[in-house]
């Protein structure tokens, strides 16, 4: 299954590891995480610069202007496997 992040962008719902919520995480750990991963070059910012979320894949983090709370919905109605995933 995969799990639809807003501009035209859909990723596997495997690949997922968390979802964040941007205002509610920022701290000086995450300011300092989302700068090492886009000094790596691996950010995608799907937001127009105007970001709400941000997702960690096994591979990449993307920047969402979806918000954290409708992802997790999304992520919940979907089945990874044979299992429910809940978010």
């Amino acid at each position: 299954m995969f799990l639809h992040l807003g501009a035209d962008t859909a990723i596997p719902l495997r690949s997922v590891i968390a979802i964040f919520d941007l205002k509610i995480s920022s701290s000086t750990a995450t300011e300092q995480y989302l700068k090492k991963i886009k000094s790596l070059n691996k950010v995608i910012d799907i937001s127009d610069n105007s970001a709400k979320s941000f997702i960690i894949t096994d591979q990449i983090v993307y920047l969402s202007a979806i918000s954290s709370q409708t992802l997790k919905k999304r992520a919940g109605h979907l089945s990874v496997g044979d299992e429910e995933y809940g978010g």
